[in-house]
């Protein structure tokens, strides 16, 4: 069974600055460094990983990626100026090995994800906050509206 991890970026700071290049605050990455334990703790490794270029959502897969571990990934712009069928059509392209994906992005789209492959009412994922779903398709290519469950909610 596949499993799909969605992870809104750690609490970042406001600053005069371009968006794209906002970081995390100190509370943030202990926020998120917390996460990557608890996912330590339950002996999780990640076959593939997507991260949006953003300065924030890289910080917050670093943090995570100190904690365990990330077999491959790939950074994209896609995620921080996508819409969902963006978000979907690039879970599509997941290597067809992978077992397991993290998907670190932006609400509201992330948000909008959960809710659309959970077939579920909007959850608004709060920064730092990860969904696990369950798949219920045997691949990557296969994913859309309800075809899986939420199995957890980490913060």
């Amino acid at each position: 069974m596949k499993q799909l991890f969605l992870l809104r970026h750690g609490e970042a700071s406001f600053s005069q600055g371009l968006d794209f290049e906002r970081q995390l605050t100190s509370r943030g990455r202990e926020k998120v460094f917390r996460l990557g334990q608890t996912l330590k703790s339950s002996g999780i490794s990640l076959d593939f990983m997507f991260c949006s270029e953003a300065q924030r959502t890289q910080e917050t897969a670093e943090l995570i990626e100190k904690s365990i571990e990330i077999k491959n990934s790939q950074i994209t712009k896609k995620i921080y100026q996508g819409d969902l069928n963006t978000l979907i059509t690039l879970l599509e392209k997941t290597p067809k090995d992978a077992d397991t994906c993290l998907l670190v992005g932006h609400n509201p789209t992330i948000s909008l994800l959960l809710s659309n492959i959970t077939g579920s009412a909007y959850f608004g994922l709060q920064p730092g906050m990860m969904a696990i779903i369950e798949l219920n398709v045997p691949e990557w290519n296969m994913i859309g509206h309800a075809t899986g469950s939420l199995r957890e909610i980490l913060e």
